[in-house]
């Protein structure tokens, strides 16, 4: 039997360690009990990415705001499908989680932060959005568990209603926030709805294969 490999360890600031696990070809970050993410489960980050460009209609050289890299599959599944002339702004808390990337998990990341379209920046992804003033055509949010959040206290402000105004600020017209979460969160779509946006909310499987359980979407547009 194959055991798990301990790879590495992080503090969240103002929250839990985080740890790196290998077992045979796959990564695991773990916190706690909780597997937050897993390389065999890449399908619903990937959709995140996919879903929200399909919904940008081919506007040109769009500008995206993406918070946090986790695994990098959101991104590597954004550079995949944007024209050579977009940004993509990865916001990314843990220094580890870059550290990871480029060492063990190197071959999953593919390069994709060394993409000439990716700015790289260390730090709280609503502090970005805060700072922000129709600056972002989606915002493609991947932090935590989705609203109903387990790894940081401070990670609720995002998901709470002036997180929400602080978004639609952020947003060019006609721009999207996309909001991924382990599960539905029906007072999290009424709030969205409260704030402003119209929503489509979509459930998604886990695996990139169909299988495994499925994950909640969220796209809001400001009406």
């Amino acid at each position: 039997m194959i055991k798990r490999e301990l790879l590495g360890t992080a503090e969240v600031p103002g929250g839990t360690d985080l740890r790196l696990f290998r077992h045979d070809r796959d990564f695991m970050i773990v916190m706690g009990q909780n597997e937050l993410m897993s390389s065999r489960m890449s399908g619903s980050e990937i959709a995140l990415a996919t879903e929200t460009i399909k919904r940008l209609k081919g506007r040109p050289a769009p500008c995206l705001l993406i918070g946090g890299y986790g695994m990098g599959f959101t991104l590597r599944a954004a550079l995949e499908v944007v024209d050579a002339k977009a940004q993509l702004v990865v916001v990314e808390l843990v220094p580890e989680v870059i550290e990871w990337a480029r060492g063990p998990m190197a071959e999953i990341a593919a390069g994709c932060l060394d993409d000439p379209r990716v700015r790289l920046l260390m730090g709280d992804v609503g502090s970005e959005i805060d700072g922000a003033q129709g600056d972002y055509d989606a915002i493609l949010l991947d932090v935590d568990n989705g609203p109903d959040g387990v790894v940081r206290d401070g990670n609720g402000a995002l998901y709470s209603s002036s997180g929400l105004r602080a978004a639609r600020r952020a947003l060019t017209p006609g721009g999207v926030l996309a909001v991924w979460s382990a599960g539905p969160d029906p007072a999290f779509t009424r709030r969205l709805e409260k704030n402003g946006f119209a929503v489509d909310q979509i459930r998604v499987p886990a695996r990139s294969n169909g299988k495994g359980p499925k994950h909640t979407i969220w796209f809001a547009t400001p009406n």
